[in-house]
């Protein structure tokens, strides 16, 4: 029976990032993990091999409407689904052998196979035994489902499967127009199927500033998705072939069927907490079925500790890193801390779209007086030269001390540009703070300071 400082449950960005944290820390650690390779979901079937689809369609969408104007002349290239998925899964394999390396580097031993806890102290991992003076869960999540809704991730797919088809649908039907919805079906769309997202609420991205996610949805049809909205799926009835999803439109109770070759299931993801044993070591759950955690990450349980997917707060591989850094300070002895006001969330389509702090919604909500600076890239000349002038920017400012409150995107590469908000945010930077920083032209970035400029006299560019 080995004994370790940390034994964390699961490899995913929160486990894999808080077991390289605490070994840099100096604490003998472990991580436990049931798949083959490491990385998690994250890794393994979410993020990144999506963003390598997203990317290999985008790259099919420019050479089909962009390339020829720039003198790109030739026959559109044809897509071989197969090599597609090979790709894929090359960039699966060449992140998760990066951590397995990282593991050897750090001396982290990966314990292989499926936890429970019997008891406080102690991780069961098949046969064997280990003890460990902190436990920390970091196991992750899992995609939820609709009553009346079969997954079989072959005809009714999550995410998961929806990564790995047998081959590009003709048609398909995605429910629910969050993230994983959009982005997916964007990659569909763009090799062909004709894609129908069917929302339960009469606008997309819920949460979302909504003057971005009325753009953004606009510029989605535009590129031939289309959208159902405030109709609640009732059931859907899969063949080995063909799906037909059953919903009712909220607006007058009519009843309306569509059918469709593949079915994705997105409303959502859940904590993945099956067979830990929690409920026996009496573990307080919250009412959503996240594990109950204070300020420190430690539950009610005495040397057991959760972060990321399973415990309250957004579902990005990001917070749950940053919480797996800040959970190892705090074992180490440290002041680890998290600044949830300052999260960014991207959804990778093209355009992307990005957003930090808080939406104008939620000002007006708490009665914050604020000042709305926008720019649209349009008026940037890098945008305009390839085709992604589409989107604009809004910085949200207080009104009286001109610092910087929220940020929110559409536009090309948003999810790296909104990170100079991010850590103009962390320093508590006003809006002028970033109209007097002198950006390089001709980039994307200058119409971040454009959007800062007009927090105050107004932009040069608009």
């Amino acid at each position: 029976m080995a004994s370790y400082d940390v034994i964390i449950i699961g490899s995913g960005p929160g486990g894999y990032v808080g077991a390289i944290r605490c070994a840099q820390l100096g604490l003998k650690t472990a991580c436990v993990e049931g798949r083959e390779t490491l990385g998690g979901t994250c890794l393994n079937i979410g993020c990144i091999p999506s963003k390598a689809l997203l990317h290999a369609s985008h790259q099919l969408h420019e050479a089909e409407h962009n390339f020829a104007k720039m003198g790109l002349k030739g026959k559109s290239p044809s897509v071989d689904w197969k090599q597609m998925l090979a790709y894929k899964d090359d960039v699966i394999g060449q992140n998760t052998k990066g951590i397995e390396f990282l593991f050897k580097k750090n001396k982290i031993d990966w314990i292989k196979g499926w936890a429970s806890i019997p008891e406080a102290g102690k991780v069961k991992v098949g046969d064997e035994v280990h003890e460990a003076k902190h436990i920390v869960i970091a196991s992750g999540s899992e995609p939820s489902s609709l009553p009346g809704v079969e997954v079989d991730e072959k005809v009714v797919v999550t995410s998961e499967g929806a990564l790995k088809l047998a081959k590009v649908p003709k048609t398909m039907v995605v429910i629910g127009a969050g993230v994983i919805g959009l982005e997916m079906g964007s990659v569909y769309a763009r090799l062909g199927t004709e894609v129908t997202v069917v929302e339960y609420l009469d606008h997309i991205t819920p949460g979302m500033d909504a003057e971005i996610s009325k753009t953004f949805q606009r510029t989605l049809t535009k590129q031939g998705l289309k959208f159902i909205m405030g109709a609640a799926v009732q059931k859907v009835e899969a063949t080995k072939t063909k799906a037909k999803v059953a919903y009712k439109l909220r607006k007058d109770d009519s009843d309306a069927t569509i059918d469709a070759d593949v079915v994705l299931v997105a409303t959502g993801r859940k904590p993945y907490t099956d067979g830990l044993g929690l409920e026996a070591l009496g573990v307080e759950m919250t009412k959503r079925g996240q594990i109950a955690t204070d300020g420190h990450y430690a539950t009610n349980v005495k040397g057991i500790y959760a972060i990321g997917d399973a415990i309250e707060g957004p579902m990005l591989a990001h917070k749950a890193e940053d919480e797996g850094m800040a959970m190892a300070e705090i074992l180490a002895g440290q002041k680890g801390h998290v600044n949830y006001g300052v999260i960014p969330g991207v959804i990778y389509t093209h355009p992307e779209v990005a957003s930090v702090g808080q939406t104008e919604e939620q000002l007006k909500e708490e009665g914050r007086a604020y000042k709305v600076g926008k720019f649209s890239f349009m008026g940037n000349a890098r945008a305009k030269a390839v085709f992604a002038g589409d989107g604009f920017v809004k910085i949200l400012a207080d009104k009286e001390t001109d610092r910087i409150l929220g940020c929110h995107l559409i536009g090309p590469m948003a999810g790296d540009l909104i990170h100079e908000v991010c850590v103009a945010m962390e320093f508590g930077a006003a809006a002028e703070d970033l109209a007097r920083t002198c950006h390089a032209h001709p980039t994307f970035s200058e119409a971040m300071r454009e959007a800062a400029l007009a927090c105050g006299d107004g932009p040069i560019h608009s």
